[in-house]
């Protein structure tokens, strides 16, 4: 892989528009990654997720340069219709297109300059092979005071045109103070067996929320990988929900940082799996200061072979008194091939504080069903009912209600 990569980035290089700065940050990047490589078992936070044994399995060796060029349209069918909204199409992993189109265009700054402004040679090999790869980085800064009238949806996007099996893409979000943004992260593979590494970095200033669901339930062959990080001022509010379901691997992580009192943050996700399928959500929740909040709620279904996995962290400073954190995951075994694992963590290191985290996995409770089926209901439907209220509780979390009932539709849940 290490002369391919080297080859691949000579190529990207040629073929850019990078400066000097931008192309030693790049070079600096790449050669942390080809040092550290992909994450494997060897690493705490990959024991349940060898990431270097899927790719080898499931795709072989990795190809990383993509002269993709968007040249005929997009086809209109994939936008959703119900929903209102803006948005912004990426396929392949370049940005085909930025439509804000129900805004006050002059509150929304939006720019793709260098990364050097927030670049970081990180710990996370992911990040350093995202940074020394990708295209150069849009920002979208919602100005002081400005509520977005609708919510964002972007479009992933990936075909048969594309030439390698790797995509890398960085977005920035700046949400100045009392703003508001909601987006809608959709995916809509078709390519098959790629590698897809995703970076999205917030910065929430005071008085500012956030809302971003993920939907990824279309099945696909590819392996995605996903990285919220989240930096939260005073009053500040993140809300995030994932679905997750379609891709043949993914793994989710957020990072959300509570830096200002009375800010917070909201993680809830959905696994529904089966076949072989391998999801995978690990969360850390930072608690800075004092008077801040957290509320984690995972939830699984598992079906045949497939495996989820959840890995929460809530962690306290000690100068963060009166934290209130939660963190739950429960996961329902629809076979006795499926596998669930958890590791839930405290780390705290201030007295006053209000923190709890626990785990549990089971089948379906067949008195229930036995007590559904004596009203008349079929064995089918009576497992239908129970896995769609079990599941209802993490949706019901959402609190946009236009938004959660579209997911509601999109993924199949019953009121």
């Amino acid at each position: 892989m290490e002369q391919r990569l080297k080859t691949d980035f000579d190529n990207i290089i040629k073929t850019s528009n990078f400066n000097s700065d931008e192309i030693k940050k790049k070079k600096i990047s790449l050669d942390k990654f080809l040092n550290d490589g992909l994450p494997s078992r060897k690493l705490e936070n990959w024991k349940f997720s060898d990431l270097s044994q899927i790719i080898n399995k499931k795709i072989g060796d990795l190809s990383f340069y993509n002269n993709y060029s968007q040249n005929n349209e997009i086809d209109k069918k994939i936008y959703i219709q119900e929903l209102d909204h803006n948005k912004i199409v990426i396929v392949n992993g370049r940005v085909s297109e930025i439509n804000f189109e129900n805004e006050d265009l002059d509150k929304i700054k939006i720019s793709n300059d260098s990364q050097i402004d927030n670049y970081e040679i990180a710990d996370n090999s992911l990040i350093n092979l995202n940074n020394s790869l990708s295209d150069k980085t849009y920002t979208f800064k919602i100005d002081d005071n400005y509520h977005l009238k609708k919510p964002l949806i972007i479009y992933h996007i990936s075909d048969n045109k594309l030439s390698s099996t790797n995509i890398n893409l960085k977005l920035n979000f700046i949400l100045k103070n009392n703003s508001c943004l909601k987006i809608i992260d959709l995916f809509r593979e078709e390519s098959l067996k790629n590698f897809i590494n995703i970076f999205y970095n917030f910065d929430l200033e005071k008085d500012s929320i956030l809302k971003n669901y993920k939907i990824d339930n279309k099945l696909n062959n590819n392996i995605r990988y996903s990285l919220n990080k989240i930096s939260q001022k005073e009053n500040s509010i993140a809300e995030n929900f994932i679905f997750s379901s379609g891709s043949e691997f993914s793994k989710n992580e957020i990072f959300c940082n509570l830096e200002g009192k009375y800010s917070s943050a909201f993680i809830n996700g959905v696994l529904s799996l089966s076949g072989e399928r391998h999801h995978e959500i690990r969360s850390s929740v930072s608690h800075i200061v004092e008077n801040t909040k957290s509320y984690q709620l995972i939830k699984s279904v598992l079906d045949e072979k497939s495996k989820s996995v959840y890995q929460g962290k809530i962690f306290v400073n000690s100068e963060a008194q009166k934290t209130d954190g939660y963190q739950l995951s429960k996961a329902i075994l629809l076979s006795e091939n499926a596998e669930f694992n958890a590791k839930p963590e405290l780390e705290i290191y201030a007295d006053d504080v209000k923190c709890s985290h626990g785990s549990a996995s089971g089948n379906l409770n067949e008195d229930s069903i036995f007590y559904l089926m004596s009203r008349g209901i079929s064995y089918k439907s009576a497992k239908e009912l129970l896995i769609n209220g079990f599941l209802l509780d993490v949706v019901e979390k959402i609190t946009d209600i236009e938004i959660k009932n579209f997911i509601k539709k999109v993924i199949g849940l019953k009121q």
